[in-house]
């Protein structure tokens, strides 16, 4: 009898499209992941995976196999959710995904805000560019830029438009000069944030192209902290939120060409199963009003209505119905 924890496994490898990544996603060493799909293999007596053109895909036998996996996952979501609609109580784990900045910096202390009239309340939240799956509980709530997602039997609510504009540090700019056009912005240095699907944080077109991105380079990361950071430090010129300069940032950042903006959509998603839970349901519907609440913030930047939410007692928090 084959082990059934080794189907997850051959699923991620066929998502990611090589062990080490499926090892990344799974916290698992490559050498792990190697072994125990060999073992799956060594038990149908077939190869499950080949490659093709550097990536790990399916074989005929393998699609069949994650076929079964896949309905086997949907089966079991379905009963954890099942589970979770049933809940009445305002008290409990409720599970978060969201990303950098709105995550760690705007969200705790809306969070905190809730706290104040259900005290028993437990947030268990999830930062990241990737998106976590909703139908396998990998989370109950997602903050979802520019899209809702793919998944099936979404609820999902735009709850706010998000100015981003282009800033750097006076002392960079003192340095280099500042930019009176778009077409400026080629002889300048960049500081780049690569987030979802690897794509570069910076202004662009309807099909999400980058426009008008420096030629130099200086800083990349991963990691929105870096990412500012580097941008205070000096290093160039990058696209931020407006509103994250009132959000933990440690050094004043320029405005650069003031008169260009981009407005970026967010999305407060869950799925329709796990929505009926009414502790999920409260913190999603205090959520949106929250956004609702700070919708000045996110457009124009300054102060977020939130920011000493800690220390307030808010009479009005929506709770279920």
């Amino acid at each position: 009898m084959n082990n059934w924890s080794d189907y997850p496994i051959l699923l991620a490898v066929a998502e990611t499209g090589s062990l080490t990544a499926a090892g990344k996603k799974l916290n698992m060493s490559q050498p792990t992941v190697g072994r125990r799909v060999r073992a799956l293999e060594d038990h149908f007596g077939t190869p499950l995976l080949k490659k093709d053109s550097g990536r790990l895909i399916p074989t005929s036998f393998g699609q069949s196999v994650l076929d079964h996996v896949r309905r086997m996952q949907d089966e079991a979501a379905a009963i954890n959710r099942s589970s979770a609609s049933l809940e009445d109580s305002l008290s409990g784990v409720v599970r978060i995904s969201a990303t950098e900045g709105i995550g760690t910096a705007w969200l705790p202390p809306v969070l905190q805000a809730f706290r104040q009239t259900h005290p028993d309340m437990l947030f268990d939240v999830g930062i990241g560019f990737e998106e976590f799956n909703l139908a396998q509980r990998e989370a109950d709530i997602a903050l979802r830029w520019q899209s809702p997602g793919t998944q099936n039997s979404l609820i999902a609510k735009k709850v706010a438009d998000v100015t981003f504009g282009l800033f750097a540090s006076a002392a960079y700019l003192q340095k280099k000069g500042t930019p009176q056009s778009l077409e400026d912005l080629k002889n300048h240095d960049g500081v780049i944030a690569m987030i979802h699907d690897d794509d570069p944080l910076w202004i662009h077109d309807e099909n999400k192209n980058p426009l008008h991105m420096p030629e130099n380079v200086t800083f990349r990361t991963n990691n929105i902290w870096a990412f500012k950071n580097a941008l205070g430090a000096g290093y160039g010129i990058g696209a931020i939120p407006v509103c994250s300069c009132g959000m933990l940032q440690t050094v004043p950042l320029v405005r650069v060409l003031p008169n260009f903006s981009q407005i970026e959509a967010l999305y407060l998603v869950a799925h329709e199963d796990v929505k009926r839970s009414a502790r999920i349901r409260a913190v999603y519907d205090f959520i949106a009003e929250a956004m609702k609440k700070d919708a000045a913030f996110f457009m124009n930047g300054g102060e977020s209505v939130y920011q000493n939410a800690a220390h307030l007692h808010f009479g009005d928090a929506v709770t279920a119905g």
